[in-house]
């Protein structure tokens, strides 16, 4: 893929500075700071309030949910089971394979179907280990106290990705039955092995560079390279168990017919039994700070080597939101990435921009643009989930449906809502097939992408 570079290279700032006298914080300040809070009898009601729950509950805004109930003028006519990522960072994962059982449910007649989360999981831990080693390699030159090697040290594999990562997974791989490879252990909580594996991953970079210093060639230290790996295929077979090669798919369906399906590979399964076509599908980002109708990537994202990498078109939000609503009326699914983090009351399960009344409690309201948000560092893309719901009124979405991964328990029931406000300052991605969109749109696509660096928020939700 050609890319263009952003913001060519510039010689960096650090230590170009000269540090002047800072300004000090004195008693005087917090004497004054003090008469003024405590000349407000509010400030002491707020202190009562707040300080015995979380902000979100505590200055919840009532008026805000009972606004907007979960009541939805288009729904999806299939609520599968609630899934549950645990302690993990796999929602892109659950997001996508969420809405690829949607189809199979429907044309098999099935009550509840879940696919295996875990079996994608382990080969993007061994495939995002080759990436890094690969970009170790390709980065030998550059000084290793660099911001980019040093940012490809920071996290060398995480349960993050993008939705094109995991398209390049499934085409590689395939998927199974999640009875097929359940869970274990360290696939619902994740930190203590991506910790070793990392760590793993940081020697091997230091060794790299050691033996390209030495002089070692470059198909010696791929060998070298391929011999490593075997470490971290060793920790996720240990960890994960052995992914299998073929499955057996038994089910009963909603008329308690059984049904069985022998001796299928994982990638027949994904063709043959889930046949939905991902490589068709695209991702469309709203991202205010650069310019629509303009493809993008991200410098050093990715995990499947052979893979065409991260494509976004960016494209403004109202167009995001008419061709999400457009498919869910249809009756379909609509995978997103947003910032799940922001104005969220928990036990509402509402995601809202008024729904936490900061100004009553602080005296002070958040007014920061999105694009404000995303250049300063206060909001990226956290979460991905699907959208399975949109209300219409006078034309218009007002709110949408959002179904999780977090369990049952979370929200109401495992579903969310999150308003139209905070679909426009909040959702940074959509993901849709490209028989959903304009041509002019599709089109984009062909354009050479212009390529963020690699700490861009537009990859966050890999990170």
């Amino acid at each position: 893929m050609t890319v263009l570079r952003l913001n060519p290279s510039a010689t960096s700032s650090y230590g170009r500075h000269i540090r002047t006298k800072m300004d000090k914080v004195t008693a005087t300040q917090l004497s004054t700071y003090n008469d003024e809070f405590n000349a407000d009898v509010k400030n002491k009601l707020a202190t009562l309030t707040v300080s015995r729950d979380a902000y979100s509950e505590a200055l919840g805004d009532r008026s805000s949910y009972l606004q907007h109930p979960a009541v939805f003028s288009h729904k999806l006519s299939i609520d599968p089971p609630i899934t549950n990522q645990k302690r993990s960072g796999r929602c892109w994962i659950f997001a996508c394979l969420n809405i690829l059982r949607l189809q199979m449910m429907s044309e098999y007649k099935l009550e509840e179907l879940e696919l295996s989360q875990p079996f994608v999981f382990f080969y993007d831990n061994l495939e995002k280990a080759n990436w890094f080693l690969e970009n170790v390699l390709a980065t030998m030159d550059e000084d290793v106290d660099g911001r980019v090697v040093q940012y490809l040290l920071k996290d060398p594999v995480n349960d993050g990705g993008q939705f094109d990562m995991i398209v390049a997974l499934l085409e590689k791989y395939g998927v199974v039955p999640k009875d097929a490879y359940p869970e274990t252990f360290h696939t619902s909580n994740s930190s203590e092995m991506d910790a070793l594996i990392t760590s793993r991953l940081r020697e091997f970079a230091v060794q790299l560079r050691q033996a390209h210093g030495e002089g070692a060639s470059a198909e010696e230290l791929r060998e070298r390279k391929r011999e490593m790996l075997a470490d971290v295929h060793r920790v996720l077979v240990v960890s994960l168990g052995q992914p299998p090669e073929q499955v057996t798919w038994s089910f009963y369906d909603k008329d308690k017919k059984f049904h069985e399906h022998r001796d299928i590979s994982p990638l027949e399964f994904y063709k043959n039994y889930v046949k939905v076509d991902c490589t068709r599908l695209v991702s469309l980002i709203n991202d205010p700070r650069n310019a629509y109708m303009r493809k993008y990537t991200v410098q050093y994202l990715g995990n499947v080597a052979e893979s065409q990498g991260v494509r976004y078109v960016n494209i403004d939000i109202d167009a995001m939101k008419l061709y999400a609503s457009r498919v869910i009326r249809s009756g379909r699914p609509v995978w997103f990435g947003c910032d799940v983090g922001k104005f969220r009351i928990s036990s509402k399960g509402l995601l809202d921009t008024s729904a936490v009344d900061y100004k009553s409690a602080f005296n002070f309201t958040l007014g920061s643009t999105k694009a404000q948000r995303l250049q300063f560092g206060d909001s990226a893309m956290t979460h991905a989930m699907v959208l399975t719901g949109v209300h219409i009124e006078d034309g218009k979405p007002v709110r949408w449906r959002v179904e999780n991964s977090w369990g049952d328990t979370a929200g109401i029931k495992g579903y969310l809502t999150l308003t139209d406000a905070w679909f426009s300052e909040y959702v940074y991605q959509i993901v849709l097939d490209k028989s959903d969109l304009p041509e002019r749109v599709v089109d984009v696509l062909d354009q050479d992408a212009v390529e963020l660096p690699p700490w861009d928020p537009m990859g966050a939700l890999a990170q």
